[in-house]
């Protein structure tokens, strides 16, 4: 009962106030509807043109020509949209195509640069492939303008410029990879070509050295024996023409070069067994050198000698071929020493050389190796290069030029109008709420009784007479006629304001 019993209670009050308030609530919203649809109304128009740039794949399966270039193409994708978007590019679309005039009366602004960047739309189609990996496969490019011829050249131009920056980039990295694996070839080579020149030929093994060893060794104890033979024949020849070693040759005596040839084929019998540490082998060096000292300091031939018998006469030719014959083998003697102690030093230095020729031979195959892998590299990139000239590589090609758009992409009118409508409903109903509070006036006389305990005895009801009659009806006739002139001036405003602004457009069609 209490329920109902307010309901009632409020019913009663409401329609008091809709009474009281209907011409304000009717003003203010056809007021506010009219002003809303004549902007509207006037509202200009903007295109969206689109065109589609498809992502080509290679013609030549990567399995039979290894691309140079990256083949991320978000990423490539992402490259040229900073391009795009750079202000040199937006400048040169701006001027071509003479976009946002207003904006620019003063040169190409900032402001007009954000705009053109806020119109132009980019949207990727990416699709899934096996293993949870995406790939995008086409490009969806837009323009919105005022103009739909405009914005269908411009979405053009840009798609143009899709497909040309990326021939661009994939031509200059394709020719930047061959040109620094040529550069790293041309070095590649000069280093091989060290490596080869400091190899050169192999050493020979220790075996091979001692073999060499022992072969001049046999030699010298061959020249020692002949050298012993040839002593041997002089002292003969000597002793039959009667006459005195010394006297012939101012050497010392046959004897202790008999000796010295004797120790010094001892020496290299022991060479070839042993070392130049073993202790016999360093007993016999010191008694050749105290020999040899000795036998330097002999005394010489004297200047005088006598004069020769018949016999030695008759003896100095094959002596002669004897002492030429000694001193051949001393030369051979020193010349076999010299080599054998070459061969000693390269014997014990054999391991050593050895392990660096390996050492050598390890970089050397290795730096051939790789000099083989770039050259296969570079090969590839050359054929690379030929085909992103040749464009048989991935390519973007426009596969839906941009068309005039027919129907605009903003504003949406009967979108724009409904909501018109709700706003003048709630424009309505909050002046009636304003009015309603800011009215002091007692209407009723339960609003009266409500507001004062003093007892109401009587209620005078309105007294209309022919003039109050007259005079209200003067009021409303004049209160019409200037709201009729107000709301036609204040519509006329808002057509004005609209018309032609498109920044008015976006904002109402949401950005």
């Amino acid at each position: 009962m209490t329920h109902d019993t307010r309901t009632e209670a409020k019913s009663p009050k409401l329609g008091a106030i809709w009474s009281r308030r209907k011409r304000l609530a009717i003003t203010v919203f056809v007021g506010a509807l009219a002003i809303s649809l004549g902007a509207v109304k006037a509202l200009p128009p903007i295109y969206r043109a689109r065109a589609t740039v498809l992502v080509d794949r290679e013609q030549v399966p990567e399995a039979f020509v290894r691309s140079a270039v990256s083949n991320e193409v978000e990423m490539r994708l992402s490259t040229i949209n900073q391009e795009v978007l750079s202000r040199e590019r937006l400048q040169a679309l701006i001027q071509r195509f003479d976009l946002y005039p207003e904006l620019r009366r003063n040169g190409i602004t900032e402001g007009a640069l954000e705009e053109m960047r806020h119109d132009i739309g980019f949207e990727p189609r990416i699709v899934e492939q096996g293993g949870g990996r995406a790939t995008t496969i086409a490009v969806n490019l837009s323009f919105r303008h005022g103009d739909r011829q405009k914005a269908a050249d411009v979405t053009n131009a840009l798609a143009a410029l899709y497909v040309e920056r990326n021939t661009k980039i994939r031509e200059r990295q394709a020719t930047g990879t061959a040109g620094f694996l040529k550069a790293q070839l041309g070095d590649m080579k000069t280093k091989l070509n060290e490596q080869e020149r400091r190899v050169g030929q192999p050493p020979l093994p220790v075996e091979a050295e001692v073999a060499a060893l022992e072969r001049l060794n046999m030699r010298l104890r061959v020249v020692s024996d002949r050298q012993l033979r040839a002593i041997d024949r002089r002292e003969r020849l000597v002793k039959e023409a009667g006459g005195d070693v010394t006297a012939e040759t101012g050497a010392a005596p046959d004897s202790a070069i008999a000796s010295l040839a004797k120790l010094r084929a001892d020496l290299a019998a022991l060479k070839t067994h042993y070392t130049d540490k073993y202790p016999d082998v360093i007993r016999l060096r010191a008694d050749i050198a105290a020999l040899e000292q000795r036998i330097a300091s002999s005394p010489p031939e004297p200047t005088s000698a006598p004069a020769p018998a018949p016999a030695v006469r008759s003896t100095k030719g094959p002596l002669a071929e004897v002492d030429a014959e000694l001193k051949a083998l001393k030369d051979e003697e020193r010349t076999l020493q010299a080599q054998i102690a070459a061969y000693e030093r390269r014997a014990e230095d054999s391991p050593r050389r050895i392990a660096e020729f390996e050492r050598q031979t390890r970089d050397y195959a290795a730096s051939k190796e790789f000099y083989a892998s770039l050259l296969k590299r570079y090969e590839d990139a050359q054929i690379a290069e030929s085909m992103e000239h040749g464009q048989r590589s991935e390519q973007f090609r426009i596969l839906d030029p941009a068309v005039p758009p027919k129907d605009p992409a903003a504003p949406i009118k009967p979108r724009l109008a409904l909501i018109a409508l709700a706003l003048s409903l709630g424009l309505g109903g909050l002046a009636v709420l304003l009015a309603e509070r800011l009215d002091g006036s007692f209407h009723t006389m339960e609003d009266l009784r409500t507001f004062s305990r003093v007892p109401v005895i009587v209620g005078i009801p309105p007294l209309v007479t022919a003039s109050d009659v007259t005079s209200g009806r003067r009021r409303f006739g004049f209160f019409t006629t200037a709201y009729a002139v107000g709301l036609t001036l204040a519509v006329g405003a808002s057509y004005l304001v609209a018309r032609g602004n498109e920044p008015l457009t976006r904002l109402l069609s949401g950005g």
